[in-house]
């Protein structure tokens, strides 16, 4: 059977900076990954919840993301070695009092892989290593993993707000009580480098 790849969504004109002055929907994902997403260490994030399925489609709640850090479940042994060491445990239930956000994101491509064929040709493209990757593949097996693209861009100044309890749990989408302005960002990758990023990660699963 061929690998089945779905391009699921692509926003109209996300490219654009212009678009939006502010935002206020956000994107839960561990600290490292937003580090190295904000670094322009990778593109991609790998998914399966977060995603909900609407009139047949599947979509995120948003194109354009803030990115929001979260610390309570990182797991430094289903990281790259590079990256575990980055990652500082804490309890259980722990939170800081305000949350740094740096960073949003234009969700170009949702991709969707329902074999497990193409989990090592995607390991360059991440920071995590195989382990994560075939456990995230197998978590709800019926459902396919997806492969969400972000092209990042920087804020100004970081900004932080305090931190509400409606923001825990394990929810990928937040809708943050305060709007944040984008005026002033700057992409982490020209479209050019982030092209080439994305042609390589279609051509490791196509």
């Amino acid at each position: 059977m061929p690998i089945a790849l779905r391009l699921l969504r692509l926003g109209s004109n996300v490219r654009s900076l212009a678009m939006e002055h502010s935002l206020t929907t956000a994107l839960k994902e561990w600290d490292v990954a937003v580090r190295a997403l904000a670094a322009g260490d990778t593109i991609l994030l790998l998914r399966k919840g977060g995603i909900r399925e609407e009139g047949g489609q599947f979509k995120v709640e948003g194109d354009r993301v803030l990115l929001y850090p979260t610390y309570e479940h990182q797991k430094p042994h289903l990281l790259k070695l590079d990256y575990a060491a980055r990652v500082q445990p804490v309890p259980s239930g722990w939170h800081p009092q305000t949350v740094e956000i740096s960073a949003w994101a234009d969700i170009t491509e949702i991709l969707a892989i329902d074999e497990a064929a193409p989990l090592a040709r995607l390991l360059p493209h991440h920071i995590w290593n195989e382990q994560f990757a075939t456990e995230r593949f197998n978590w709800k097996p019926r459902q396919p993993l997806y492969l969400l693209l972000l092209q990042v861009s920087k804020l100004p100044q970081p900004i932080h707000i305090p931190y509400c309890s409606e923001y825990g749990g394990c929810r990928s989408w937040l809708d943050l009580a305060a709007s944040m302005a984008l005026t002033g960002s700057e992409r982490v990758l020209s479209d050019g480098d982030y092209d080439r990023r994305v042609d390589a990660i279609r051509g490791a699963i196509a």
